[in-house]
């Protein structure tokens, strides 16, 4: 579905990502993982082709670079860590627009099954009582659930996500976890997700790939990525003998 081959990111001479390599096909959740400054959200950035790059993106067999935006949006649907909003649109508002690349022109009729992809967007999220809030009124929180109902309204073949619980508190990450699970279950669609919880890498990604100053260290099964000596090169520390020390507390 979605293929990368030798992306590499420079601004000057600073090399963000240096010949990354890695695809994420039909029914996997591939999570991005790895330190700070690792280069997680330059590989997003590139391959919404907001960052210069070389090397290729491709989604099913084609160039992304050369999709136009309402062709992109069919496909790919981009959710990123915050949103800064100055406007004063409602929540149904800014989800409806998730439905814009399917409309022929601004003023062409709406399509007869928008106002059921908005809904259960809007519902599945949560946000479906907000629905007629303005977005200047919401919570951190809130807000990153009204984009992602904007992203599942604009029903895309793939979601590639930063930091998706971002803002959330613990009921809304788990909530927001399996609602993405469930997107992805018995539909041939995938997801992308940059994450910094181990945890959540573990408990729901497929697949995954770990990154260090912008360069693959480990891909594939996320059970074979994730290995306490990956994460320990990584990391510098027993990632797996702090995570044990943490859950202890919980008696």
């Amino acid at each position: 579905m979605l293929e990368i081959k030798n992306l590499s990111v420079s601004y000057g001479d600073f090399e963000i990502l240096n010949d990354v390599s890695f695809n994420v096909k039909p029914g996997q959740w591939l999570m991005v993982v790895g330190p700070n400054g690792a280069g997680k959200s330059t590989i997003i950035n590139a391959i919404s082709q907001g960052a210069p790059y070389t090397g290729k993106v491709l989604f099913e067999g084609r160039d992304i670079s050369k999709l136009k935006p309402s062709e992109m949006a069919k496909k790919i649907g981009i959710l990123s860590q915050s949103h800064t909003v100055s406007y004063s649109f409602t929540v149904d508002e800014v989800v409806r627009l998730g439905r814009y690349a399917y409309s022929k022109s601004i003023f062409s009729s709406k399509n007869p099954g928008d106002e059921e992809k908005i809904h259960n967007a809007l519902e599945l999220t949560g946000m479906l009582p907000f629905r007629n809030q303005s977005v200047l009124t919401l919570s951190g929180g809130e807000l990153q659930r009204t984009f992602l109902a904007q992203l599942l309204a604009q029903d895309p073949k793939m979601l590639i996500l930063d930091e998706p619980t971002n803002h959330l508190d613990l009921v809304y990450q788990k909530q927001t976890f399996e609602l993405i699970a469930r997107w992805i279950k018995n539909t041939g669609r995938a997801v992308m997700s940059v994450v910094h919880d181990l945890s959540l890498a573990k408990a729901y990604g497929t697949d995954a790939v770990l990154v260090d100053k912008g360069r693959v260290v480990s891909f594939g099964r996320a059970e074979d990525v994730l290995t306490a000596e990956n994460l320990g090169a990584v990391y510098m520390i027993d990632v797996y003998k702090w995570m044990r020390d943490m859950l202890s507390q919980w008696k």
